[in-house]
């Protein structure tokens, strides 16, 4: 069965097919020892792809996996600043596998992993609205001001957001921990929506994706995902 070339490098786990067009725009995907073009169709039975000089196959041994990722790590695979990236964590898995979404530099807690092209595109998409927890340490306390605006349409750097739902979840005495449940998970959302409502965030930790919950994962452990939660995963 034929199938577009950003489709393919998509299913097997590479890239999105939008980086896929990217990356064949630069010339670093092969067809049969020759540039690829965007949209161009192959048959997986008999068509050789290379990324980058390396063979490109799908999967036949599907991955799963729950990672809480330390504060100090790029999820990334590789990078080009030299900062640790997560592929390091997980580099004892016997298959490459990829990270679902971004936590950023300075955020910890739940990352999801897979070589399931398909399933990370569908959890990707947009359309896809899964909530996502996190637990938000701020220095000092939230009026209810701060706590209403939180809780309202932001706009954040020039897109209108959903209502996060934002609830004060603990306090330290100096500090006051939010738990906040989002399912768009911008560019540094969570960070952006304190900074509009002169809060500062000492610490952003996931706790949570779907129902799938981080609970007592060790910083820098990972785990395979149970029959049951990878079937609740593809059934969003």
């Amino acid at each position: 069965m034929e199938l577009r070339i950003q489709k393919y490098l998509s299913e097997c786990g590479v890239m999105s097919r939008r980086k896929a067009e990217e990356e064949i725009e630069k010339g670093t995907v092969q067809v049969n020892g020759k540039p690829a073009t965007i949209g161009q169709k192959i048959n997986p039975d008999f068509d050789y792809v290379e990324y980058r000089g390396r063979p490109v196959e799908k999967n036949t041994d599907l991955c799963y996996i729950m990672l809480n990722k330390p504060r100090g790590y790029v999820s990334t695979l590789s990078d080009e600043k030299g900062r640790q990236c997560v592929a390091e964590l997980v580099k004892d898995i016997p298959f490459r596998v990829y990270p679902i979404g971004r936590l950023d530099l300075n955020s910890d807690g739940l990352l999801l992993f897979t070589n399931d092209g398909e399933l990370t595109n569908k959890l990707l998409h947009p359309k896809n609205e899964v909530d996502k927890t996190y637990l938000v340490r701020i220095r000092g306390k939230a009026t209810p001001e701060q706590l209403d605006r939180l809780n309202r349409p932001m706009t954040i750097d020039g897109y209108r957001i959903s209502p996060a739902k934002v609830t004060v979840s603990g306090d330290t005495g100096e500090n006051q921990i939010l738990q906040f449940i989002i399912h768009e998970g911008r560019n540094r959302q969570i960070r952006k929506m304190c900074e509009q409502v002169d809060l500062f965030v000492s610490r952003l930790k996931r706790i949570s994706f779907g129902e799938l919950e981080l609970g007592t994962l060790k910083s820098g452990h990972w785990r395979l995902l149970t029959k049951e939660e990878i079937k609740y995963l593809k059934s969003l």
